[in-house]
């Protein structure tokens, strides 16, 4: 019998070689590698909600009795709740393991090798990589010097065959929202545009009301970011009811846990108690952002999310990272094209902000000397 052969050859060529999607470290690991306790750990570089789930999601996971049984495959209860919550019917609603699920199926549908994505950085990175998942040529159209899109060279992009556009709104890592005028412009081109609206519930703006206007408008949703329940992976999508016939023929089966279904069901039970959470992170976000703008060597952007991105000036922003990581301080470090020398700081408790904001003065303080 001869040596055995590596099977690498069965592998689509491009997916062998294709760039890797990094996510951020959970706070384990990292409690483990600085030798701190996890409670000392201010994890600001995820976007997740500091103050957590409801707590009727635990007593629901807790008193659920049938987690050996699969979830209903049509998720007739929580699409009816969401629809509810989401101002949609029913039938327009497909539910995701988290909405990254909601992405990767847009990208399924629409896109065969050699197809063209197109992309507006700086944005979320998952965009560009599931272009490369899809062996699809990939047009990146860079936005303006205020992050805002660059509509001409878009439309351009488009019109050249573009097939799928993703925008979120408010956009990762920048904050600024999407206006609804452009959307209109961008809704007229022969294209699929998908709007992702993970951090839309710290704005009180959402586009899913144009869906019946528009049959080539998909609009993705999380319960990660308001609802706090990241851990959970529990997403949706609002389609166009035409599109969302053929999802439910090409989506896997049951996709959705039964502990995420619960999880929903509970966190729109109690929306009220969410929303007042939402509100205290939004007051964070702005008392964050007021006290960063003191430090002069940062430039802060203005965000509609729960993050506020900021460009470091007269040092090195992976330097500034590393040393935050050094003290319990996560925040994400950004230096790619039209995103040079910036980190990105997940609004926290005040208490997080407290800290973050010490350790940076700290950090700072030879700056310009």
């Amino acid at each position: 019998m001869g040596p055995k052969q590596s099977a690498l050859h069965l592998v689509r060529r491009h997916l062998a070689s294709m760039p890797g999607y990094k996510p951020m470290d959970p706070i384990d690991v990292v409690a483990r590698e600085l030798g701190l306790p996890e409670e000392r750990i201010a994890k600001l570089d995820g976007n997740e909600n500091p103050y957590g789930p409801s707590p009727k999601v635990a007593e629901a996971l807790r008193e659920f009795g049938f987690y050996h049984l699969y979830p209903d495959p049509e998720q007739r209860r929580v699409r009816e709740a969401v629809a509810e919550y989401a101002g949609a019917e029913v039938s327009q609603i497909v539910m995701g393991n988290g909405s990254d699920e909601l992405l990767s199926i847009a990208a399924m549908l629409f896109l065969s090798p050699g197809d063209t994505i197109v992309n507006a950085p700086p944005t979320f990175g998952v965009y560009t990589f599931l272009g490369h998942v899809y062996d699809a040529r990939i047009v990146q159209v860079e936005r303006n010097e205020d992050f805002g899109l660059n509509l001409p060279a878009l439309e351009r992009a488009l019109d050249d065959g573009g097939k799928l556009l993703y925008i979120a709104s408010p956009n990762n890592p920048t904050g600024n929202c999407l206006p609804r005028d452009e959307l209109e412009r961008l809704l007229t081109h022969d294209a699929m545009i998908v709007v992702d609206e993970a951090y839309a519930e710290f704005t009180g703006e959402s586009f899913v009301n144009m869906i019946t206007e528009y049959d080539n408008l998909i609009v993705v949703r999380t319960f990660s970011k308001w609802a706090g329940l990241a851990g959970l992976r529990a997403g949706y999508a609002v389609f166009p009811p035409w599109l969302a016939e053929i999802v439910w023929n090409v989506k896997v089966p049951f996709n959705l846990t039964v502990a995420a279904e619960q999880a929903i069901l509970a966190s729109l039970e109690d929306r009220d108690w969410l929303k007042r959470n939402v509100a205290l992170i939004v007051a964070e976000r702005e008392r964050l952002s007021s006290r960063l703008a003191e430090l002069p060597w940062l430039r802060i952007y203005p965000s509609q999310g729960n993050f506020v991105l900021c460009e470091v000036r007269g040092m090195a922003a992976k330097d500034v990272r590393d040393s935050l990581y050094g003290q319990g301080v996560m925040v994400r470090y950004f230096d790619v094209p039209g995103l040079r020398n910036c980190i990105r700081i997940s609004v926290g408790k005040p208490e997080h902000t407290d800290r973050l904001l010490a350790a940076l003065r700290e950090i700072g303080a030879g700056v310009g000397k």
